[in-house]
């Protein structure tokens, strides 16, 4: 039977550190951050697994749906937020929801996350079905809201994912796609937010990025479906349409100004040359 310990409360490599100088602070921080991203690649098989997953239920017409608490839930609404302005995705399609709602995002919420019914009351408000996708994310991977809220989505035939630092976890074996990134015991013991919260991060970008790649948001290595909400989005517009036309910066100007979006302002522009 494999046994579950908890490395990311496990104690640090570091001790005495309010005695160290702030570079040796800094420096040992830094030093432990670079463990992260090696503890993610060993992870890419599993992260490649739920990569597809999601990518077949949002060609279905369904969400992706991330629950968490604390840091991780943040994090989550932090990913979900940033899809509409990057990929030009309604903003429903990726939905973050965290333990004691929308007050927890600046505020902790006294006990929100130990609640193991909470996230399915969350998700029924969002009419959850089959079609979606939930990934609970939780570096502990204890979390009763984020657990719970999985076993949850399993009984109603919903497929579930996770994103978590420690192995053989309750949610690792709850989630239909665990994905584990073991980062090791933080340089703050405990201090989940650190090592931990930049896996969880980066562990995101993959999944979302990929996954609007692979759903036809991007052309060449360009954000031609992006939101253009301020003037360095819309200059970003102007010079992608360039490239992509070899066109004047006016002519640019125009095409965008007048289609709002830089992938039809291309279209527009060689469907015109090619009459």
């Amino acid at each position: 039977m494999d046994t579950f310990i908890k490395t990311t409360e496990t104690d640090s490599l570091y001790n005495n550190i309010e005695q160290k100088s702030v570079p040796e602070i800094l420096s040992n921080i830094n030093n432990e951050d670079k463990k992260v991203a090696l503890a993610v690649e060993k992870s890419i098989p599993q992260i490649e697994t739920l990569t597809h997953k999601i990518i077949a239920q949002l060609k279905k017409g369904g969400r992706l749906f991330y629950i968490g608490a604390g840091t991780s839930g943040r994090l989550g609404i932090l990913d979900a937020s940033e899809c509409p302005p990057t990929f030009g995705v309604d903003k429903n399609q990726v939905i973050g929801l965290i333990a004691g709602g929308d007050t927890a995002i600046r505020t902790a919420v006294e006990n929100a996350e130990d609640n193991p019914n909470q996230a399915w009351e969350d998700l029924l408000q969002y009419q959850i079905n089959n079609n979606d996708i939930v990934i609970g994310i939780a570096a502990s991977g204890t979390t009763p809201y984020v657990v719970g809220g999985l076993q949850a989505c399993n009984e109603n035939k919903i497929p579930t994912g996770c994103i978590t630092c420690n192995q053989n976890s309750p949610l690792a074996k709850t989630a239909n796609f665990p994905i584990e990134v073991v980062v090791g015991p933080e340089f703050l013991t405990g201090s989940s937010r650190m090592k931990a919260g930049t896996a969880q991060k980066m562990v995101l970008n993959m999944l979302t990025t990929t996954c609007m790649i692979k759903l036809g948001k991007v052309k060449g290595n360009k954000m031609v479906d992006m939101q253009l909400n301020n003037n360095k989005l819309f200059l970003r517009g102007v010079s992608i349409i360039q490239q992509e036309t070899n066109c004047t910066k006016t002519e640019a100007e125009s095409l965008l100004s007048q289609y709002k979006n830089v992938r039809t302002a291309i279209k527009n522009y060689h469907d015109k040359k090619n009459q």
